[in-house]
């Protein structure tokens, strides 16, 4: 079995610089949620010259709408959402400070090349799993957005959540690469 990595948050350019494709990482520390809604009120918020709910500088946002929290846990099932739903937010968010995203999924090219220019990197979580990853989210508070419901922002307090580097900071695609190691 390949050797795992463990990273703590927030994130430094020398963090993510040693981040390549395929690493699979346990991420410990705060992560931040957003969906499309949520992204598209940040954005807002930046073209009016106003702050964000959270310092984005360093941070990871993990793409999720969890279900409801059953009693005595924190947060309910919280599988990745889709990503391409975020690429035209993103590089904004990137330019800004974001360091990591987690969600499934391709990003387009646009999202790629911010992600080298500004340094910062595509995690993958595994969908379907979303039980399973709710294990190793200890806290969870809404910060902002209470209104959208899932979709709200949410402030998550995370231990040995696990993720692998589909997008790095040298423009390597773990899923093109994986297309091509198998193409004949």
């Amino acid at each position: 079995m390949a050797e795992v990595k463990r990273i703590n948050t927030p994130l430094t350019n020398d963090v993510v610089e040693g981040l390549h494709i395929g690493d699979k990482l346990l991420i410990t520390g705060i992560i931040y949620t957003g969906r499309d809604a949520a992204h598209k009120r940040l954005i807002e918020l930046v073209d009016k010259g106003e702050e964000l709910p959270f310092d984005i500088k360093g941070q990871i946002i993990y793409y999720v709408g969890p279900a409801p929290a059953k009693p005595g846990n924190p947060i309910g099932s919280a599988g990745p959402t889709t990503s391409y739903r975020m690429d035209a937010y993103s590089p904004k968010l990137i330019e800004m400070g974001l360091k990591g995203m987690v969600g499934k999924g391709m990003r387009s090219q646009e999202v790629k090349d911010a992600m080298v220019k500004y340094k910062a990197v595509y995690l993958g979580a595994t969908g379907g799993a979303g039980a399973l990853i709710s294990k190793s989210i200890k806290k969870a508070e809404i910060i902002a957005y209470e209104d959208l419901g899932p979709e709200a922002i949410r402030r998550l307090e995370v231990e040995d959540f696990p993720v692998m580097v589909i997008n790095d900071t040298y423009g390597k695609d773990l899923y093109e690469e994986g297309v091509n190691k198998y193409a004949r």
